[in-house]
């Protein structure tokens, strides 16, 4: 049995599977299965999400699936309506919009607030000492660096000016993940925590 995740680009692609499962695998009598599939950006992801989910949640494999569930970096996305101004108004629209889209009762959507790299920062030992030196205070919380400096800006603004260097998101991002302990960014990134949390209950009740 297996979750089916959908994601926006290639370090979520390459580096969620066994960040996920290292959390997931240890509270479960069996390991679970996590298939990620991903999209060609949040726009196409936006587009393409009710189909595809469709595809795997009603096709040949549909019997094999615990669940399926969206991942997007909440900074991302255009598609956010005038009055959603803040990360919970936004939140709450496009959680609740993707979801009535797809329309299926094994399907969630789930956003990095405000970007996949929160869940870094949450472990900032994992950051070169010059780059972690330089966090700002509101790195203790990472899901508060927002729109105006999402995580991934911050660390490239840093990065840069400490190791010379630009922040290399695919090299550096899977790597970074390799190391990040999911316990500690579950901790520190409650939105975060909502998706497992999701995850491990859909797996007890199936008793995987």
């Amino acid at each position: 049995m297996k979750f089916i995740l959908f994601v926006e680009g290639y370090t979520e692609r390459a580096a969620l599977r066994e960040f996920l499962k290292r959390w997931l695998d240890p509270q479960l009598p069996r390991p679970v299965g996590v298939q990620v599939i991903r999209f060609n950006g949040c726009q196409d992801f936006i587009k393409d999400i009710p189909t595809r989910a469709r595809m795997y949640l009603e096709g040949p494999q549909r019997t094999d699936i615990l669940a399926a569930a969206g991942l997007l970096d909440l900074c991302g996305p255009t598609f956010y309506p005038s009055h959603a101004t803040s990360a919970q108004e936004r939140h709450a629209w496009a959680v609740a919009e993707i979801e009535r889209q797809v329309n299926h009762p094994k399907f969630r959507m789930f956003f990095a607030v405000h970007e996949l790299e929160a869940w870094i920062l949450s472990q900032p030992q994992l950051l070169p000492e010059p780059v972690r030196r330089s966090l700002p205070g509101s790195a203790n919380h990472p899901e508060s660096i927002d729109f105006d400096q999402p995580p991934a800006k911050l660390l490239e603004q840093l990065y840069r000016s400490h190791t010379g260097k630009p922040y290399k998101k695919r090299t550096y991002g899977e790597d970074l993940f390799r190391k990040l302990d999911p316990s500690v960014a579950y901790d520190k990134c409650p939105h975060l925590a909502q998706m497992l949390d999701y995850m491990l209950r859909v797996a007890r009740e199936a008793e995987v």
